[in-house]
């Protein structure tokens, strides 16, 4: 495994390096959600069948606990890792580069040193009722803030920057001073920037502005179905399915046509013969041949003048409107 070299800057100044803070703030957010759930599994399992203690009631030094110790293997986690390369050479052994698998390998190690009896049955490990509790203790603890996102993300930050072998998620440079690192910051592409979208609340690192933009749900687009509506990402799906002009239909007659929403009047004039035809048939089961089903239904359009019959965009309205068309040209009242 190739292991980063740290960068002793362009020149060396009396004193330490100075580091660049930054690191990619989506990165950061995604591990600190991780740490949740972690937390939740070591309450969870070193409770199991325990009548007196409930996953509550050790959250707060299981809390403390954990972040001790998964912030201390990452402090150590470079200098272990170059032992054990150079100890192993053996590539399927070589420890993991992506950090939320290094950080959760170490909620897992952590997590198995609180498991009670139950706790390390492997029927249990693997069971619904443990992962419907962890997913239960994760929501209380979201619904009372016991452990609020920024706080995790201050915690993810440290951990990110600490187990970032390939420096993929956080910004290597150093610098010999201040004023150089404050040049530094002001292009560094892994700096924080506020998403222009209205109403998006997201920093993300500019070097991960494409990717957020390209799925912020606040990005106003056009819409997809190309009607003239413009509307947020967010409210698309719903939009084409619902009430966008443009949404593809099918007859609703039966016949194959399919078209858009808004062009369906203009389907059932053009094709209102056929429609006609379909109808008659279910009207007069029996007792009428299709030549003349057809010679009714030229009957039909040319009696009303009104356009009730083109405008009837469903079996059903032009069911009604023949009915009462025909009991009108025979004299008799409509039922």
């Amino acid at each position: 495994m190739d292991l980063p070299v740290a960068d002793p800057g362009t020149e060396r100044g009396e004193g330490p390096l100075l580091q660049c803070p930054y690191c990619d703030s989506e990165a950061m957010h995604k591990l600190a959600q991780l740490l949740l759930p972690g937390l939740a599994a070591v309450c969870v399992d070193s409770t199991t069948g325990d009548l007196f203690r409930k996953p509550s009631v050790v959250a707060v030094d299981a809390r403390k606990e954990m972040v001790d110790y998964i912030t201390q293997r990452s402090d150590t986690f470079i200098a272990d890792a170059l032992i054990e390369s150079e100890a192993n050479q053996d590539p399927q052994n070589e420890m993991p580069e992506d950090p939320f698998e290094t950080v959760s390998i170490f909620m897992d190690d952590f997590s198995s040193t609180k498991r009670n009896i139950i706790g390390h049955v492997s029927g249990w490990l693997l069971s619904d009722s443990r992962e419907d509790k962890i997913d239960d203790f994760v929501q209380e603890m979201e619904m009372t803030r016991f452990w609020p996102l920024d706080r995790r993300e201050a915690i993810a930050e440290v951990l990110l920057k600490n187990v970032d072998l390939k420096t993929k998620f956080h910004c290597p440079e150093k610098y010999e001073n201040k004023e150089r690192l404050a040049d530094h910051k002001e292009q560094c592409s892994f700096r924080p920037v506020t998403c222009p979208n209205d109403g998006c609340r997201a920093k993300v690192s500019v070097r991960c502005m494409g990717a957020h933009d390209a799925a912020c749900p606040f990005k106003i687009l056009q819409c997809e179905q190309n009607c003239e509506k413009r509307l947020l990402r967010r409210d698309m799906d719903r939009h084409c399915v619902t009430v966008c002009p443009m949404r593809p239909m099918k007859c609703p007659f039966g016949c194959d046509s399919s078209f858009p929403d808004r062009d369906l009047e203009k389907h059932c004039l053009e094709f209102l013969q056929a429609h006609l035809l379909k109808v008659l048939k279910v009207i007069h089961k029996k007792g009428h041949s299709e030549e003349e089903l057809k010679e009714l239904a030229q009957k039909l359009e040319k009696y009303e003048e009104q356009g009730k019959l083109a405008k009837a965009l469903d079996a059903r309205a032009l069911t009604n409107v023949v009915k009462d068309l025909e009991a009108k040209m025979k004299g008799e009242p409509s039922s």
